[in-house]
């Protein structure tokens, strides 16, 4: 004695609604597990201290008020010592010129 599939499915219909799931016969991936799941932004976000104010931070907010900030002229002096030992970032190209004038100066590879 079978019970026809339009049954099932019927009962499996009024399952759903009172347990206020979803109705998905074919089982099909539909993401419904995730969605019901709490959100975890404000948790995440509570998680991590709130940020204070920096020295850049009323540098910025400021800008007529004469500050100093030593990291960054530490950074600052290294960064010259660099460039006058010849250790600083290369010059860019400002015209299309000067790039194809280093580009055909690239080595070809040697046939063995």
């Amino acid at each position: 004695m079978s019970v026809p599939k339009s049954r099932i499915l019927d009962l499996l219909k009024v399952q759903c609604r009172i347990f206020s799931t979803t109705f998905n016969p074919e089982r099909l991936r539909t993401g419904n597990k995730i969605l019901r799941q709490r959100l975890k932004g404000p948790a995440i976000a509570s998680y991590y201290p709130r940020r204070s104010a920096t020295l850049r931070d009323l540098m910025k907010a400021y800008p007529n008020l004469e500050t100093w900030n030593e990291d960054e002229e530490d950074r600052l002096d290294g960064l010259a010592a660099r460039k006058q030992r010849g250790k600083g970032n290369p010059k860019k190209k400002r015209t299309k010129e000067e790039s194809k004038k280093f580009a055909s100066k690239k080595r070809k590879p040697a046939a063995a």
